[in-house]
């Protein structure tokens, strides 16, 4: 039996970080170490350990000493820095707050280039695009245009992730992630927002004429790109969009959820927000489909599922 991988994942009992403890924790030899603040996360989220391979620390990280203890009492080979302040109506309300998360990249790279972590995964965001200039948004080839504080300090982090790597030589993967959802997602995400509303056969209000194209990915295929990505040379020091790039528009989304509710709810339209809605988002997944060893999820099929399960979201 091989020794046991010990494994981070700050952020963890949250909607993507919960998905990935549930599907570390399968491989018994994996040991994983769940932290979170709780500010937006939950402990329901996270899953019983089939192998009691599964510690979970009330820890905010961008407390060094905080976080500092929790690198000191287990010795690393993977770090996943999932933790952040998330949601375009949050980030916006506590741009301060956003900032902070500066101060939690910092502390997760330098203990694990002091501790001889292998790697440090990193949850990026799809709005370091801003309003992007081209499509399909290829890792690559789009300019960053980030205004917004959210998307700064997103980009701040994938900065932050390459010149560690130059001066240390401490491996990394950045995913930047389009909007995922699934049956844990917090009820203030468009997905779960727009599902309790129909359930509940409330109106469904939208931002503008509801035009603005989003591009939904469903919680299983982002977990499978990303483990297949995390642990190979093919993800080792490399950006990598993950998400579905079929677009959707947001009012189609309303359409769809009532449809599928069975719902009497209606579309009520309210002023366009002044910043933090783009007008598209179209990922290229080229890398992230060469990982998947499964189809990739209809929005239709993944709605679905969530509607299986939204115990969560109600």
């Amino acid at each position: 039996m091989k020794d046991k991988t010990n494994i981070l994942v700050t952020g963890g009992a949250g909607n993507v970080g919960s998905a990935l403890v549930e599907a570390l924790i399968e491989d018994a030899n994996n040991f994983i170490v769940v932290v979170d603040n709780l500010l937006t996360g939950s402990r329901a989220k996270l899953p019983e350990a089939p192998h009691n391979n599964l510690k979970f620390i009330h820890c905010d990280v961008n407390f060094e000493d905080q976080i500092r203890s929790v690198f000191h009492t287990f010795s690393f080979d993977y770090v996943f820095h999932y933790a952040a302040l998330v949601g375009v109506k949050r980030t916006l309300e506590n741009p301060l707050s956003v900032l902070e998360d500066i101060s939690g990249i910092k502390h997760i790279l330098n203990l694990s280039k002091n501790t001889g972590v292998k790697r440090v995964i990193y949850s990026s965001s799809s709005e370091v695009y801003g309003e992007p200039v081209e499509y399909p948004q290829n890792e690559e080839t789009t300019p960053l245009n980030s205004r917004l504080p959210y998307a700064i300090v997103k980009n701040i982090g994938e900065a932050f992730l390459k010149s560690y790597q130059q001066e240390f030589g401490l491996d990394y993967t950045i995913f930047r992630f389009f909007n995922t959802y699934g049956p844990k997602q917090a009820k203030d995400f468009v997905i779960s927002k727009f599902i309790n509303l129909a359930l509940n056969n409330q109106d469904i209000t939208i931002y503008g004429d509801g035009s603005q194209t989003r591009t939904f990915c469903y919680i299983d295929n982002n977990i499978n790109a990303s483990l297949a990505a995390a642990f190979s040379e093919v993800g080792k020091n490399k950006t990598i969009n993950i998400g579905n790039n079929v677009e959707t528009a947001v009012l189609d989304l309303a359409k769809t959820i009532i449809k599928l509710t069975d719902s009497k709810s209606e579309i009520k339209h309210l002023p366009a927000l002044e910043e933090g809605d783009m007008t598209r988002r179209n990922p290229d997944i080229t890398i992230m489909k060469s990982l998947l060893n499964q189809e990739i999820y209809t929005l239709e099929d993944g709605l679905k599922k969530v509607l299986q399960d939204t115990s969560f979201i109600l």
